[in-house]
C-alpha cells in the first residue's frame, strides 16, 4: 500500500511549481474515519467519477506495526501525517489533544508559503484545532503561517448547531457549501476541506446501513468541491489537483472504534 507520505509528495509538487506557472492549484480532503473497504463496495457516483479522471489506491495511516514509527489511528494524528508527511515519532501528535506538535516537521501550508508567498490559501473544517494547533496559524514555532482564508470553529457553535445526531451533518453541510463557494469564486491555490460527520455516524453505530448513508452523504459534499474545481477549469483554464483521503479506518468487529493497528484500522484510501 501506498503510504501517506506520497499523497504530501504529490501535493507540494503541484503547488511549488505554481510558483512559475499560476494555472496549477490544489485541494485535499478529509474524509473522517471510512476504511478503504467501505469505500470500494458503496456507491459513490462523485468519489467514482474522481476517480476515473485520477485514480485510486489504497494507502495505510499508523506508522510501521510494532516499529519505532507505529502511532495511533485517531484523527489529529492522522491528519498530522497528511500535513506533515511523517509519522508521529517525528511530528509529536498522538491523540486528539495536540498537547506539544513538533513544528521542526514543516506542514504543506508552511513548504508552500515559504516557497511562495503570494499563493493563496485556505481551510474549511468543523474543528478550529486543525488551523490553530496543527498547522500552528501565527505561532513563532510554526513559521508564522498566516492563511488567507479559514471557515471552521463551527463546532464551537452551539446556537445555530445544536446538539443532536444530526449535528455533524449540518456542520459538514456548511462547510462543504463555502468551500465549494470560495473554490468557485477565490480559487486558492492550496485548500484543506475537512469533514467529520462520517466518523461520528460510525462511532455510533459501526458498519451499519447508517454508516453507509453518512458515506454517501459525505459524496454528495465533495459533489460540491469538484463542480467548484471542474468550473474553474473551464473558466480559467487551471490545472487543479484533488486529492481525498481519510485519517484512519475502523475496528473490524463493529466499525465502532478505531486507534489500534488491526488490519482494517490504518487502512486508508487515497
Amino acid at each position: 500500500m501506498i503510504k501517506i507520505k506520497f499523497l504530501l509528495s504529490v501535493a507540494c509538487c503541484c503547488i511549488l511549481l505554481s510558483a512559475s506557472a499560476q494555472t496549477r492549484k490544489a485541494v485535499f480532503m478529509i474524509l473522517d474515519g471510512i476504511p478503504a473497504d467501505v469505500i470500494e463496495k458503496t456507491d459513490m457516483p462523485v468519489l467514482k467519477e474522481i476517480a476515473a479522471r485520477g485514480g485510486y489506491t489504497r494507502s495505510y495511516l499508523g506508522g510501521e506495526k510494532n516499529g519505532f514509527s507505529q502511532s495511533p489511528t485517531v484523527s489529529a494524528v492522522g491528519y498530522n501525517h497528511v500535513l506533515t508527511g511523517v509519522w508521529s515519532h517525528k511530528h509529536n501528535v498522538w491523540d486528539n489533544d495536540i498537547r506539544e506538535p513538533n513544528y521542526a516537521y514543516w506542514n504543506i501550508f508552511r513548504i508552500a508559503e515559504q516557497a511562495n508567498p503570494s499563493l493563496q490559501t485556505a481551510v474549511f473544517s468543523s474543528w478550529i484545532d486543525n488551523r490553530t494547533k496543527l498547522v500552528g496559524e501565527g505561532l513563532p514555532a510554526a513559521g508564522n503561517v498566516k492563511l488567507d482564508y479559514s471557515f471552521d470553529g463551527l463546532e464551537l457553535d452551539k446556537t445555530r448547531y445544536p446538539a443532536g445526531e444530526k449535528r455533524m451533518f449540518d456542520i459538514d453541510e456548511s462547510v462543504s457549501t463555502e468551500a465549494g463557494r470560495y473554490i468557485r469564486e477565490k480559487g486558492p491555490d492550496l485548500s484543506w476541506v475537512y469533514l467529520e460527520y462520517t466518523d461520528d455516524m460510525g462511532h455510533m453505530y459501526g458498519d451499519s446501513p447508517q454508516f453507509i448513508d453518512a458515506v454517501k452523504k459525505a459524496d454528495a459534499q465533495v459533489g460540491r468541491v469538484w463542480e467548484a474545481i471542474k468550473a474553474r477549469e473551464q473558466q480559467y483554464g487551471e490545472q487543479w489537483m484533488i486529492v481525498i483521503t481519510t485519517d484512519h479506518g475502523r475496528d473490524a468487529q463493529t466499525g465502532k472504534n478505531h486507534g489500534s493497528q488491526t488490519d482494517r484500522e490504518p487502512t486508508c484510501l487515497i
